[in-house]
């Protein structure tokens, strides 16, 4: 199926992949996420694989779409509910974008798969700061906070409290039992005035409980 001087470019191929990879897979490793650093180079290196297969046999583009389908699962494995936060969508996007680079390498755009490289790394290195400037000036955060019925019932006094601290406040659930009641907000606004509320919902004498 293969004469010498293919085995060695294809050879090349899954070099440049791993290599890729690697790069891509270190980077996930070091932020400790569910696709790391041997998750991500087979990735890499199976797509180039699956693309070199579907140029030899002939399939055109029905190899490439099924790749597309198959890392489409794989990603979807690493998205979870945390809470009320869904965590895992960058490293699924990665897991996306790590496919694509690898089918670059399979049909032998090596330029292409570096300036690639180039992007993805950019975004999940450079533009860190970038996220943080924009938490720092607005974040959004999931509060859970439990009252005493003798010290205060009415949620809208609450409410009131958190929109003093300069933050905006929306109910997104809420409990009562004969004791305590319990509310669960979406607050919204700076780091600074996050950081603020906590230090007041831990001195407030009708906060039994509360959750961030």
């Amino acid at each position: 199926m293969f004469n010498d001087l293919e085995i060695a470019t294809e050879g090349t191929k899954l070099l440049v992949a791993l290599f890729i990879g690697a790069i891509i897979g270190a980077e996930r490793e070091y932020k400790s996420k569910a696709a790391g650093f041997r998750t991500v180079i087979l990735i890499t290196v199976g797509s180039t694989i699956f693309t070199i297969i579907s140029n030899v046999i002939g399939m055109d583009g029905r190899v490439a779409s099924n790749i597309v389908t198959g890392i489409g699962f794989l990603g979807a494995g690493s998205i979870f509910r945390e809470g009320t936060i869904i965590k895992g969508i960058t490293t699924a996007t990665t897991i996306w974008i790590s496919a694509a680079i690898g089918m670059a390498i399979g049909i032998g755009k090596f330029e292409f798969a570096f300036l690639s490289l180039f992007v993805v790394m950019l975004v999940l290195l450079s533009f860190n700061w970038i996220q943080r400037l924009i938490d720092k000036t607005n974040k959004i955060e999931t509060y859970t906070i439990t009252l005493n019925n003798q010290k205060i019932n009415n949620k809208e006094s609450l409410k009131d409290f958190i929109k003093s601290h300069n933050l905006i406040v929306k109910t997104i659930k809420q409990s009562k039992n004969k004791e305590n009641q319990t509310y669960v907000f979406s607050v919204q606004g700076s780091a600074v005035n996050h950081s603020k509320l906590v230090e007041s919902l831990f001195e407030a004498e009708f906060i039994v409980s509360f959750e961030i």
